[in-house]
């Protein structure tokens, strides 16, 4: 058995200058799913994950503007609401786009818990972006008026809310999700698991509590990838591969790098926290806890990365020819 894990980037979803509605989601992920179902046609079983920075920052916000009347939920439930909307998109998408393809397989959403440290320092110091862009008069005014805490994002032109992320130790569910799949096989399960960086939870003596925040999905992805003993850990993003120098006239892509090069990169600030930093050192993680290897891709070069003709490949030492993945 082929199997993979997937990380599906926030633009594949949806476009930062979007609303968010509901016919927008579906537009961009027809996209998406359709390298997806691509993938699995040719043999591999997958676990997806996805982003939900602009979905939760809706919740959020249609939680405050309601709480008048309906008492507002905190983030760690928000983010299973998350989890259930998104993971209800993506796999009637998917479930459509398999059919059209004549694959039977089910598609299925599992509401993720992911653990986190309580003495996390993150709690004391937010740095996770979450919901809309804001104008700088609008981010002083939010600041302001709800108390919120707002950081401006260079690269994308625009301030963003931002809130605690601490790091992801372990996932709850993971035995489920092993169950799922690898127990089926005659048709294994795509899992649909840990959205949104999985909903924050803590060990206390009465069992698991959620906390606020939101757990960067990059890096839960990778906990799940290591806790269900996968070896291929695949990030869908917005760019085709990693670059050094990122935007400057020095840039310079990456086909491949090592595990060596890629905390050396990080160590050189190539890779700057709210851009592709968090997705270097998920690839580290991943490799460090048994991974063998990880994709940084498009969507629509996932195909060709699996072949070795696209994308950045990281693995843990350096091997003379950039490995192919087989068909």
């Amino acid at each position: 058995m082929r199997t993979a894990v997937i990380a599906i980037g926030g633009n594949a979803i949806l476009h930062p200058e979007q609303k968010g509605t509901k016919e927008e989601h579906y537009a961009n992920l027809q996209i998406t799913c359709s390298h997806l179902a691509l993938l699995i046609r040719e043999g591999y079983d997958i676990v997806l994950t996805h982003g939900n920075g602009p979905q939760i920052g809706n919740i959020v916000l249609q939680n405050e503007l309601t709480s008048n009347n309906v008492p507002p939920m905190p983030l760690d439930v928000c983010v299973a609401e998350s989890q259930g909307e998104m993971g209800y998109f993506l796999q009637q998408v998917l479930t459509n786009k398999l059919r059209e393809m004549g694959i039977d397989k089910q598609v299925v959403s599992m509401i993720t818990q992911v653990v986190v440290n309580k003495d996390d320092k993150a709690f004391k110091n937010p740095t996770k972006p979450i919901g809309h862009y804001y104008t700088k008069d609008e981010a002083l005014r939010l600041m302001e008026e709800r108390k919120w805490q707002m950081v401006e994002d260079i690269s994308r032109g625009g301030w963003r809310r931002v809130v605690p992320s601490p790091k992801p130790i372990d996932i709850v569910e993971k035995e489920a999700i092993m169950r799922l799949i690898f127990s089926s096989k005659s048709s294994p399960i795509v899992v649909i698991a840990s959205g949104g960086g999985g909903i924050p939870v803590i060990q206390t003596e009465n069992g698991y509590k959620g906390v606020e925040a939101v757990i960067d999905k990059d890096l839960a992805a990778s906990i799940l990838a290591t806790s269900i003993e996968e070896e291929l850990f695949i990030m869908l993003t917005d760019v085709p591969k990693v670059a050094l120098n990122f935007n400057t006239p020095q840039q310079v892509e990456l086909d491949k790098m090592t595990l060596l090069e890629a905390k050396e990169y990080l160590s050189q600030g190539h890779f700057p926290p709210g851009s592709m930093g968090p997705k270097i050192e998920a690839a580290i993680l991943f490799l460090e806890h048994g991974g063998k290897e990880v994709i940084i891709t498009t969507p629509d070069n996932l195909l060709k990365a699996m072949q070795g003709k696209a994308g950045t490949y990281i693995v843990k030492s350096q091997n003379p020819n950039p490995k192919q993945i087989p068909f």
